[in-house]
């Protein structure tokens, strides 16, 4: 089988052939390259959307929590505010009952017989702690003739409960801002013995505290061990 050459139009016509058939590929390359391009496009912009979003929660989130600690600090403050107004309220009622306590004991002081019998009890009970021949009884100048009177007795029940005798010297040295009561001075200035009404008063207190507090306030919520 013979092939003759092609004429002009059969060339055209062919050549129209394979611009068309170009043609084709090349819009089906680009349709695939702009799908491609679609693709990440979507999936870039997902991404940067995700991004955003997760810097807008965690900045959400650390706007929440910086709220959050300044609303407990702020509660804190103003429970710690309230605390100690209570405890102040609390301070100055136990205050308001020692210096009635104070008052009472002044007024011991100023009845000289109820006075005189007190002093003698705790000459006693210095006497029998010290066991000593001789004591210094340390007194305000105004109680100088009661704490002498009392003294007497004080060492004749010394000598009915121990046998022994002690001797006693009334110095009127101690503040008259004290409420009374004696300081006993024995072994040669080496021991001292606190009986006055200040002193007992304060070691009341301070025995007494929990005490009274659980009767004023009640128990305390934050305290563990009692004993």
């Amino acid at each position: 089988m013979s092939t003759r050459p092609l004429n002009d139009d059969e060339v055209i016509t062919e050549m129209n052939k394979m611009v068309a058939f170009i043609k084709q590929e090349a819009l089906e390359k680009a349709r695939e390259i702009k799908v491609k391009a679609d693709e990440e496009f979507a999936i870039e912009k997902a991404k940067l959307v995700k991004q955003e979003q997760q810097a807008i929660d965690a900045q959400y989130e650390k706007k929440r929590k910086g709220a959050e600690t300044s609303q407990k600090i702020a509660q804190s403050t103003l429970t710690n505010k309230s605390r100690l107004k209570l405890l102040q309220q609390r301070e100055e009622h136990l205050q308001d009952l020692f210096s009635t306590s104070r008052s009472s004991i002044l007024e011991l002081a100023s009845n000289e017989g109820q006075y005189v019998q007190f002093l003698e009890g705790v000459i006693l009970q210095g006497l029998l702690q010290l066991l000593e021949p001789e004591a210094i009884l340390r007194a305000r100048e105004k109680d100088a003739d009661a704490v002498a009177k009392a003294a007497e007795g004080a060492a004749r029940q010394y000598h009915e409960l121990s046998g022994r005798h002690a001797k006693t010297e009334v110095e009127a040295s101690l503040s008259n801002e004290l409420a009374g009561g004696v300081v006993l001075i024995g072994a040669n200035n080496r021991i001292t013995i606190d009986n006055t009404l200040d002193e007992r008063l304060r070691l009341l207190e301070d025995r007494m505290l929990p005490e009274i507090r659980h009767d004023l306030f009640g128990l305390n919520p934050n305290r563990k061990f009692y004993n």
